[in-house]
This record gives C-alpha cells, sequence and structure tokens, in this order.
C-alpha cells in the first residue's frame, strides 16, 4: 500500500508546480507572445507555483522598454506591462536568463520591477526534475 502525501503539506516534496521556459515569444513574434502568460495564469488559478524563465530575444520582454508593446493577437491583445503585473499579483515569479542578458549586453538593473532577477537553463531544468513539477518551452 502506497502512503499519500497531504496535498496541505508545504514540503518541498509534496510542492507541484510549473516552470516555463519563454524562448520562441520574442519581440519579432508578439502574436505569440501571450499565449506563456496564460498558461502561467491558469495554473496559478489552479493553486500549483509557477515559475518563468525568459530566455535568447524574449528576455526582452523584461526590459522596460517593450512595457507597452501589444502582445496577443486580434481585439484582445494588451500592452505586456499588463502580463507582467498580472503574473506578479499571482505570485508568478519571472526570471530572466542570465546567459541571454550577457549575449544581449544587458545588466540586472536594467529589468522591470516584476522580475525576480536573474535564472538559468541548468536551474530550470533542475526544477522540471523534481516530483510534482512539469516544464513547458514556448
Amino acid at each position: 500500500m502506497t502512503q499519500q502525501q497531504d496535498p496541505t503539506s508545504t514540503s518541498p516534496a509534496s510542492q507541484q508546480g510549473l516552470t516555463i521556459m519563454v524562448w520562441s515569444c520574442d519581440p519579432q513574434n508578439p502574436e505569440r507572445a501571450a499565449t506563456p502568460f496564460m498558461a502561467a495564469q491558469a495554473a496559478a488559478a489552479m493553486d500549483l507555483k509557477v515559475e518563468m524563465l525568459f530566455t535568447a530575444q524574449a528576455v526582452q520582454w523584461l526590459l522596460p522598454e517593450h512595457a507597452d508593446t501589444l502582445i496577443g493577437f486580434g481585439p484582445q491583445s494588451l500592452p505586456v506591462r499588463h502580463y507582467l503585473e498580472v503574473a506578479a499579483g499571482l505570485g508568478i515569479e519571472m526570471r530572466a536568463c542570465s546567459q541571454a542578458m550577457h549575449a544581449l549586453g544587458l545588466g540586472r538593473e536594467g529589468l522591470v520591477p516584476q522580475c525576480a532577477g536573474l535564472g538559468g537553463l541548468v536551474a530550470f531544468l533542475g526544477r522540471g526534475q523534481e516530483v510534482g513539477w512539469r516544464m513547458l518551452v514556448f
């Protein structure tokens, strides 16, 4: 007989979450950029812990100069600022890939306040291997 974990436990082994890599949804493709945010919001609404790693050119969504760029498609397009604020309000942890920041010649000080800091691929992959966690790549 297997023993079930208490779903209210906060120990790391019982935590369920979703880690999302935002990679192909860069400012050159703003119509794709709303989808990772919507997936993150849906997971947070399901009481999952959610982390987002913005890498490659998509790291630019975490820069203030893109805050007013409309993302999504059709009449439902909203500024990225809206998605960042909603995500932060839901407790979604958003991080910028340190390697992408370095490649673009950017520093941590230039990130929007909703960004929790820097992250990387090793941490993303490690989190995805933890019990109760799943990974998505956009």
